[in-house]
């Protein structure tokens, strides 16, 4: 009889390989509690990227000029379900040894996998798109560089990160918690010189009726949504935290579950400070002074020196803008790489992955760019984050399904409350997606 944690049994294929193999448990882990837990930090900032990414500006700026601070409660809601969310992909790879893809593939039958394959790289390049969009733009607005070449440039971050993983996966860590600092610091001297009315920003945690009941709010409510649960970072957590080389024991996984949860959710916490800065900094800065369509982040770079009153803010806006798009370019590649090895087992060099789906993404930006100039950029962006949360049900309902499923999980099966928990989120994402469907079609 096979033990309760041998739980190889109950999925229709053995897993394989690891995915991400070349860092799979690679991060040793120390004697000592608080060093073991410090060992642990760095996965939930690399998914914490994904909740600032250059699409995740285009929908806060537009939702904060046009509505003010009302639409905090959905970057507050948001940033919440993706904690639980992320928990479940840190207690999907320590207990059963497979990352989201890797599950998908050895659970269902090919005429599932196969579509759920591809809903997730159509995620990834969505995302991909942003990233392109907004590190051009970055480069514009610091250099002069034009839009078009901006666009071409990105393609070359490749190297960067080649060279990243040649250190060692704790130096990609440390890069991107580095970079993560300067947008946070960036955010923090311009709130400082946008001044917001700090009891508006209070009552835009308050939840409201109005944003179902408008349909307009309910669209920017949604591009929230997908640019701070992104599908691609459930695949993402549940391959990045096994590269700890934690034990097989069910002591030693409990205590591996735990520190990676303390890990994501105080990064993703972090992440919500950045994503509310955003939205407060456009509607202090815009809303109040009725510039209410903003969506352009060229725009938005030009109007912070006359509103702020200070030459530096505009700076400050493009530093953050291009260390999010590296940021997200390291996050994003390292997904991509999943999604491939888990659902098709098929392994690509990095640089060549990399190359494919920065192709693929640079084919509707560049066209955006030269034919509506830097207005479209800013449309392209809220609508990739639409697409992204339309997606978000393709990897929430089976993460939802495996971590409920003791089966599969054994004793570390998510606890009864928790499961409930994690099926109305599933649900309230699911409902809100029809919504926006029968909206826009109706």
């Amino acid at each position: 009889m096979p033990s309760p944690f041998d739980l190889s049994s109950d999925w229709k294929s053995s897993r394989g390989d690891a995915a991400l193999a070349d860092v799979h448990r690679s991060v040793q882990l120390p004697k000592g509690t608080w060093r073991r837990m410090a060992a642990f930090l760095g996965p939930g900032y690399m998914v914490a990227v994904g909740y600032m990414d250059p699409g995740n500006w285009a929908t806060s700026l537009a939702g904060g000029s046009k509505f003010g601070y009302t639409l905090l409660v959905v970057a507050l809601v948001s940033n919440l379900m993706a904690i639980v969310l992320q928990s479940l992909c840190a207690r999907l790879a320590i207990a059963s040894g497979r990352d989201l893809a890797q599950a998908c593939r050895d659970a269902y039958p090919r005429y599932i996998s196969i579509p759920l394959w591809l809903a997730a790289e159509i995620a990834i390049i969505a995302t991909d798109i942003a990233e392109v969009i907004g590190t051009a733009i970055g480069l514009n607005l610091l250099f002069g560089i034009p839009l078009e070449l901006g666009v071409i440039i990105t393609a070359l971050d490749v190297f960067l990160i080649l060279w990243l993983q040649t250190k060692g996966f704790r130096w990609l860590e440390a890069f991107v918690i580095v970079l993560l600092g300067v947008i946070a610091l960036s955010f923090g001297i311009q709130i400082a010189l946008a001044d917001p009315d700090w009891g508006g920003v209070i009552r835009g945690f308050a939840p409201t009726t109005e944003i179902l009941r408008n349909p307009e709010m309910l669209y920017l409510a949604l591009g929230i949504l997908g640019a701070t649960v992104m599908p691609h970072n459930l695949y993402l957590h549940s391959a990045i935290v096994q590269t700890r080389a934690y034990g097989d024991s069910l002591q030693e996984k409990r205590q591996a579950l735990k520190f990676a949860t303390i890990d994501s959710t105080v990064a993703l916490m972090f992440a919500l400070l950045i994503n509310a800065s955003i939205l407060i900094l456009a509607a202090a800065s815009f809303h109040a002074t009725g510039n209410t369509e903003m969506t352009d982040l060229g725009d938005a770079h030009q109007l912070l020196g006359p509103l702020l009153g200070s030459g530096i803010a505009p700076s400050l806006f493009a530093v953050a803008l291009l260390a999010c798009g590296l940021n997200s370019t390291v996050t994003a590649t390292l997904a991509g790489q999943a999604v491939m090895e888990g659902f098709l087992q098929i392994r690509l060099p990095p640089w060549l992955r990399r190359l494919i789906t920065r192709a693929i993404a640079i084919l509707p930006a560049a066209g955006v760019t030269l034919y509506y100039g830097s207005a479209g950029t800013g449309k392209l962006l809220i609508l990739t984050q639409v697409v992204l949360s339309l997606q978000l049900s393709f990897a929430v309902i089976p993460l939802v399904m495996f971590t409920a499923d003791r089966a599969k999980m054994g004793a570390m099966a998510a606890p009864r409350w928790l499961v409930a928990l994690a099926i109305v989120i599933a649900v309230v994402i699911v409902a809100l997606n029809l919504k926006l469907l029968w909206d826009f079609f109706g």
